[in-house]
């Protein structure tokens, strides 16, 4: 198993984080050898999820493209195995995804244009997805289901519609469906995948005990985040971490470049050649009904072009999975385990 291990001490203020608040962190990366069936980067994995004994990849599921709604799971004690012994083979099992085609016709009679499932949130008593919309469609989806054994079966009567946010002009935002979801106590986060409005930030709350398709969320405030948030895991009571990316393409994408004058995040995405890919962790805490947030960990720069979307606590580390796309081509799935050293 090749190792890299990893420090970085944080030095600078972002969003009032001072230097006496440094931290110097250490992760080991260890590469997961996925099956083929696991590694195809048609799966376009869009988030992570464990249960008692499993970890679940959940693919984005392009119904539009034909795609299979599936996720995939693979016991937790399998990767201890192949953490331990990199020649183990995993086994994993395809659970396909029950009710899906059934909501987003749904959706279509609405007139909102269904383009994948983004998160995954499995809780005590449900399977929670979201679902992302064409940039001109107003409003996501949250869809609830049950995990069974050889299948995630959708509530076919249940379809929550989030509405998007908006520019401050009115405007829809590129790509900017909600990316992530978390449990909070009795009640469910949904945070989005752009959060840079100057003071206007904030995620969904929902009443997780007495949830339905009518229901209203709540607002709760979260401090500027530049870049992209593609995923949040929980990993304390009020305490989450999240996956922040930057993507250096243009167009659509440009949405998500800082302004000339932000120099603490300019530097992270620029260099004398342009912009550059950026990944890392951060630090989300929940308290007094507000969101706030700050650096973790950066991903090293081999690894800030692949566009990471899946994030899960595991053990005091974390799983890390791309969608689709790698620095180079061929593209694949790539699955990392994230041990934070001592």
């Amino acid at each position: 198993m090749t190792r890299y291990v990893l420090a970085l001490l944080w030095g600078g203020a972002l969003l009032g984080w001072q230097p006496a608040q440094a931290q110097q962190l250490q992760f080991a990366l260890h590469k997961l050898h996925l099956p083929g069936e696991l590694a195809d980067y048609d799966n376009q994995f869009s988030g992570l999820a464990t249960t008692a004994d499993k970890l679940l990849l959940l693919s984005e599921s392009r119904l539009q493209d034909q795609a299979e709604a599936k996720l995939y799971a693979v016991r937790l004690a399998d990767l201890d195995h192949q953490l331990a012994d990199t020649t183990y083979a995993l086994p994993y099992q395809k659970l396909p995804i029950r009710g899906l085609a059934a909501l987003r016709t749904r959706m279509a009679a609405a007139g909102q244009r269904y383009e994948g499932l983004e998160a995954l949130l499995v809780t005590r008593q449900a399977v929670y997805l979201s679902v992302e919309t064409d940039t001109p469609s107003p409003t996501c989806y949250l869809l609830r289901g049950q995990l069974h054994p050889d299948a995630v079966v959708l509530d076919t009567t249940f379809l929550l519609p989030l509405a998007k946010p908006l520019a401050p002009d009115g405007s829809h935002i590129y790509n900017a469906g909600f990316e992530a979801l978390a449990e909070a106590d009795k009640h469910l986060l949904a945070f989005f995948e752009y959060n840079s409005f100057p003071g206007l930030n904030y995620a969904y709350e929902l009443d997780n005990s007495h949830l339905n398709s009518t229901q209203a969320p709540l607002k709760l405030p979260l401090a500027q985040l530049p870049f992209r948030l593609t995923d949040v895991t929980a990993v304390g009571p009020g305490r989450y971490t999240g996956l922040n990316f930057f993507f250096k393409g243009g167009g659509g994408d440009a949405i998500y470049r800082t302004p000339d004058d932000d120099q603490p995040n300019a530097r992270l995405t620029r260099d004398q050649s342009g912009y550059q890919n950026y990944a890392r962790l951060l630090t989300i805490e929940l308290k007094n009904n507000a969101l706030t947030w700050q650096p973790l960990w950066e991903f090293p720069a081999p690894y800030r072009g692949y566009n990471w979307e899946g994030l899960a606590a595991y053990h005091g580390g974390y799983f890390v999975i791309n969608d689709k796309y790698t620095p180079s081509r061929p593209y694949q799935t790539v699955l990392f385990y994230l041990q934070q050293l001592h």
